[in-house]
């Protein structure tokens, strides 16, 4: 009952974000256009399509013989990361008032799910497909990569490795933790998919900002959020994180040159080696 209860809450709170995000950003022109063209566009994109819903699938068909190959390997990694990073967490959590505690758990829990939806459906009422194929096969280099080092490393969260960490949204919320363990183990921690699909988000947010100028402060705003609250919840190590957003970079790169070259032409918009000079170039200004 707890399951369903929470399934149901994040379906019609993403579901809200998606229509008030898409009400702020899409015209109606390109709601009428995206309507004229529906078709066109779905056989576009099918086989991208087709392609995620294949490996998703197949993840989900093999997590558990995921899980016992892992505990076959025993390649624990959580004493090692420790080692590295220390009592960041907990110090983390000393600092941060306790009364942001629904807002980041909100945020990690809602914030998450509603990017993953959000930048697809924005992206497919675009006149070109271009960022949503690439969004797409970001979204794939990801859970490959993450399953793989799921698979290949165990690793357990702060708040499952130290006393001095608390997982705060499970211990104010435990009804969250059905859909988080529904969906994941404890020991699929490094690196952190939060993170890496959150920050794809964000940076095709910002090869996006001339089309969508209001979509980018929208997902910066929440990719930041989510990527903090996986580690102020207890849930990922600061390394998971910074993992997280290498995996990001180098899986929006390689989907550039799959998409560029599965096109056949050159893209206009600008790269993320573009991309990511702008950001730099106007942090520096």
């Amino acid at each position: 009952m707890a399951l369903g209860f929470v399934v149901l809450l994040t379906v019609l709170v993403v579901c809200t974000g998606l229509v008030g995000t898409s009400t702020l950003c899409v015209d109606r022109t390109g709601l009428r256009r995206t309507a004229a063209e529906l078709d066109d566009r779905l056989l576009e994109i099918a086989p991208y399509l087709g392609v995620a819903a294949l490996f998703f699938l197949a993840k989900r068909a093999t997590h558990g013989l995921s899980l016992r190959i892992s505990k076959q390997l025993d390649w624990d990694l959580t004493a090692e990361i420790y080692a590295i990073e220390g009592e960041f967490v907990a110090v983390l959590q000393d600092v941060v008032p306790k009364a942001t505690l629904e807002f980041f758990s909100a945020m990690y829990m809602f914030g998450f799910p509603f990017l993953l939806v959000t930048a697809p459906i924005l992206y497919f009422m675009l006149p070109t497909q271009r960022h949503l194929k690439e969004l797409l096969v970001a979204y794939v280099f990801n859970y490959v990569i993450g399953s793989l080092c799921y698979t290949l490393f165990i690793v357990y969260g702060p708040r499952n490795h130290l006393s001095s960490v608390s997982g705060l949204m499970y211990s104010f919320y435990p009804q969250t933790q059905d859909l988080t363990a529904a969906v994941s183990a404890n020991t699929n921690v490094f690196p952190s998919l939060h993170t890496s699909l959150a920050v794809v988000v964000m940076l095709l947010a910002w090869r996006s900002r001339e089309e969508y100028p209001r979509w980018f402060p929208i997902a910066s705003f929440v990719t930041a959020c989510v990527v903090f609250s996986t580690m102020y919840l207890g849930i990922h190590w600061l390394i998971d994180v910074i993992a997280g957003i290498l995996l990001a970079i180098g899986s929006l790169f390689a989907a550039e040159r799959i998409v560029g070259r599965a096109e056949g032409g050159v893209d206009p918009t600008p790269t993320l080696d573009e991309a990511t000079d702008g950001i730099t170039s106007e942090s520096d200004d």
